[in-house]
């Protein structure tokens, strides 16, 4: 459990926030009708589930297009889901747009 709120920051050095657009973020058909059948809100969504992001790797930005070309070459889909920034206190997720639960089916 955990999701993405909860497990990002564990990876993530004190004293910064992962900022995550979800604006461009894919959910899977499973995870929009859990949201919708099971009433469940996007925010809850995204600590209690991966929404299909099955794995988040962290690198420097100078770094960003080689690492996601590695793994795109390796067959996997990348998604770059956004940038780690200095903030105040433990590390923690931040989110920008919404979560797209409710698109059809």
């Amino acid at each position: 459990g955990g999701g993405l709120t909860e497990n990002l920051p564990r990876v993530l050095p004190k004293h910064t926030v992962g900022r995550i657009d979800l604006t461009g973020l894919p959910v899977p058909p499973v995870f929009r009708w859990l949201a919708q059948v099971g009433k469940v809100a996007p925010e809850e969504m995204l600590r209690a589930f991966n929404c299909g992001i099955g794995m988040v790797v962290v690198c420097a930005p100078e770094d960003a297009e080689t690492v996601a070309d590695a793994f795109a070459d390796a067959g996997e889909e990348v998604i770059h889901l956004g940038v780690i920034e200095p903030a105040e206190g433990k590390a923690h997720v931040a989110y920008d747009g919404t979560l797209a639960v409710d698109a059809p089916l």
